[in-house]
């Protein structure tokens, strides 16, 4: 049986096939974790207005304990 000889522009063209399949994979990946960020962000600020509005502070001592300030006395 004679082997073929694959031509070194039939490979560069195969290898090209599977880097772009690779990152068609990639950008998938990358885009689903940019959904799932953005949900738990989302979910995040509806648990932080869920709390703000559950709590008995002010929306002024609110700001500043987001702020890092001491409270006033």
């Amino acid at each position: 049986m004679a082997r073929r000889s694959i031509s070194i522009d039939e490979k560069i063209n195969q290898q090209k096939q599977v880097v772009f399949q690779a990152k068609d994979k990639y950008d998938a990946a990358v885009a689903e974790l940019e959904k799932l960020m953005k949900k738990r962000d989302e979910v995040r600020q509806k648990e932080l207005l869920n709390a703000f509005a559950a709590s008995n502070k002010s929306f002024e001592e609110v700001m500043s304990f987001l702020r890092g300030e001491s409270p006033e006395e």
